[in-house]
């Protein structure tokens, strides 16, 4: 898990509140609406997609892209909107929203600054992800994550996202 006062890399930390507009001591240096706020309040990426672009030669480290969770064993070209995530035993749940579109301000971490090497409309299995709280809760390093996928959720679980952010 990453944090910063603003801008990236966010930076490695073992435990923190998640709260309705994202995780406790991280802020964004553009916030809303290009970065945070309630259907953005986490931004995801995973170690596998890390371990890809570093395969085509770019930058990539957990943390360098502004993800806040870095996530291993889960492929993010396999998830949806609507989908969440269940964090550790302290009833974190989050929601996906939307791919996190890549921006300039990490094209540095790229080969002839190629951002378009994390781009969801290209590599959407090497995009981030951005989600809003359901829950709110702490989240640890090596916390479990468990997929529900939004397919597999009771139709009263699907109601109206702005009111259950709150």
């Amino acid at each position: 898990m990453n944090v910063s006062p603003g801008g990236v890399p966010k930076l490695p930390i073992d435990s923190t509140w998640v709260h309705s507009l994202g995780l406790e001591g991280d802020a964004h240096s553009e916030p809303e609406p290009l970065h945070g706020g309630l259907k953005a309040a986490v931004s995801l990426y995973s170690i596998e997609s890390i371990a890809r672009v570093v395969a085509d030669g770019h930058a990539a480290f957990p943390g360098a892209y502004g993800e806040n969770l870095t996530l291993e064993g889960i492929e993010l070209g396999t998830l949806a909107p609507g989908d969440r995530l269940e964090i550790g035993d302290d009833g974190l749940v989050i929601e996906l929203t939307e791919h996190a579109g890549p921006c300039q301000t990490i094209a540095h971490w790229f080969v002839e600054r190629r951002i378009a090497r994390i781009s969801p409309k290209i590599h959407p299995e090497d995009s981030r992800w951005y989600a809003r709280v359901i829950s709110e809760g702490r989240v640890t390093v090596g916390d479990a994550i468990t997929v529900v996928p939004a397919a597999q959720r009771e139709p009263d679980e699907l109601g109206d996202p702005e009111r259950m952010a709150s």
